[in-house]
C-alpha cells in the first residue's frame, strides 16, 4: 500500500494544540461551571485529542468506511476482501485507538453514532484523494498492465465491445480484461460490490450513489416479419397495436421499462406479453410472425439488409433510450478505462448507433 497512515494536526472544531496549555484552573473552573455533559461530545473530543498526536493506518478507516457505508458487517466484509472476523477486529482496534464507540448496534445492522458521523466526515475525501494517488502510481509503474473489469448489456457485448476491446488491446496489449454481461440493474450493485469497474448500457436514473457518462442515444421501433400485415406501409391503429402478441426483453431491464411505459402514456394494455431473456431469441421468434418486438435497429442490421424482419416507428411518441457508462460516484477512472470510454464514443458514432433510419434490404 502506498500509503500506511494518515495523521491530522486538528480534527474537530476551530481549537489548535495550544488550547491544551489551558490552565488546570480554568478547566476545573469549566467542569465546576456545567461543562459538557453530553457524552457523544466527550468522545468527539478525546478522539480528536488522539488524532492529533498519533496516526491511524489508513486501512482501520477503509474498514470504517465500508461499514459506515454499508450499515453492515458481512457486506463490508465481502466488498473489502475480508472475513467477518477479521474485519469485526479491525474495527474494534479503531475503536480502542480513539478511545470512543463509532457505531450504534441495532441487530445486524451498523448505525453511525455522532462520533462515527463526524470522523467520517473528516476522512472520506482524503482516502479517496489517497486511493486516487494509490491508483496513479500503480498505473505508473505498470503502464499497460492496468485491470479493466467492464460490465455489459448482451447487446453491448455482442455489437460494441468486440471492435472496442480489438482496438483497447491493440494499445494496450498487456492490460488484463474481464466482462460480465448483465442489465444495468444487474450491473449497479457489481459496482457496489467493486466487483466490476465501470457498466456499459442503459443509464440509469440519477443517483447519487453514481456517476454517468453519456455514450449514445438510440431509439425504439416497432419490428415485425416482412409477411406482417405491417409490412404495406399503412397506419397502424391503437387496437392493433393492443392486439399484436408483443415479444419483449425481460421485465426487469429498463428497456422493457421504457416499453411499459409507452402504453401506459397510450392508455394501452398489450393482449399478450412473451418476455425472452435474449435479444436474439426475439428476433427470431418474430421471424417466425409469432408476435411483434420493440428493437433498435443497430441490433439487428443484417437482418433488416437480408430483409429478414422489417421496422417502423411505433406511432407519434418516439422511444428514446440513453446508452453511457457508469461508475461509481467520484471514482476517478485511470489511463486505460478513459481510453474506454473514448473508443465506445468512436465506435459508437462510426456505427451510427443513434440513427433512426432502417437500412434497405437488399434486392
Amino acid at each position: 500500500m502506498l500509503f500506511r497512515s494518515l495523521s491530522w494536526r486538528r480534527i474537530v472544531g476551530s481549537g489548535t494544540p495550544g488550547n491544551n496549555h489551558e490552565s488546570g484552573r480554568q478547566k476545573r473552573g469549566k467542569r465546576t461551571h456545567g461543562g459538557s455533559s453530553n457524552p457523544a461530545a466527550n468522545e468527539l473530543k478525546h478522539a480528536a485529542n488522539l488524532f492529533i498526536f498519533r496516526a491511524v493506518d489508513t486501512r482501520l478507516l477503509r474498514v470504517f468506511c465500508s461499514v459506515a457505508k454499508h450499515g453492515s458487517l458481512a457486506l463490508a466484509a465481502r466488498e473489502l476482501h475480508l472475513t467477518p472476523s477479521a474485519l469485526s477486529h479491525s474495527l474494534k482496534a479503531l475503536e480502542t485507538h480513539l478511545g470512543c464507540r463509532l457505531f450504534d448496534r441495532a441487530g445486524n445492522k451498523m448505525l453511525l453514532n455522532q462520533a462515527g458521523e463526524q470522523l467520517l466526515a473528516l476522512v472520506r475525501d482524503p482516502l479517496a484523494a489517497l486511493a486516487a494517488a494509490e491508483d496513479t502510481m500503480k498505473g505508473l509503474a505498470t503502464w499497460g498492465q492496468a485491470r479493466l473489469r467492464i460490465g455489459a448489456a448482451a447487446s453491448a457485448c455482442q455489437h460494441i465491445l468486440p471492435a472496442v476491446l480489438r482496438e483497447l488491446k491493440r494499445q494496450h496489449p498487456r492490460a488484463l480484461i474481464q466482462v460480465e454481461s448483465g442489465d444495468m440493474p444487474d450491473m449497479l450493485p457489481l459496482l457496489e460490490q467493486n466487483r466490476i469497474d465501470l457498466a456499459l448500457g442503459i443509464l440509469p436514473e440519477r443517483d447519487p450513489r453514481f456517476d454517468t457518462r453519456p455514450v449514445f442515444r438510440d431509439e425504439l421501433l416497432l419490428a415485425f416479419a416482412p409477411s406482417h400485415p405491417w409490412a404495406d406501409g399503412r397506419a397502424i391503429s391503437a387496437e392493433e397495436l393492443r392486439k399484436q402478441p408483443l415479444i419483449l426483453y425481460q421485465r426487469n431491464s429498463y428497456t422493457a421499462r421504457l416499453v411499459d411505459e409507452f402504453f401506459r402514456k397510450l392508455n394501452l394494455v398489450p393482449s399478450t406479453v412473451m418476455e425472452v431473456a435474449s435479444t436474439e431469441a426475439i428476433k427470431e421468434l418474430v421471424k417466425l410472425n409469432l408476435g411483434v418486438s420493440v428493437l433498435a435497429p443497430w441490433v439487428a442490421d443484417k437482418e433488416l439488409t437480408r430483409g429478414s424482419l422489417r421496422m417502423r416507428p411505433p406511432g407519434l411518441r418516439p422511444l428514446r433510450r440513453q446508452w453511457g457508462l457508469t461508475t461509481l460516484a467520484g471514482r476517478r477512472l485511470n489511463l486505460v478505462e478513459e481510453l474506454f470510454c473514448r473508443l465506445c464514443q468512436a465506435h459508437s458514432t462510426a456505427m451510427r448507433l443513434d440513427r433512426k433510419d432502417v437500412p434497405a434490404a437488399k434486392a
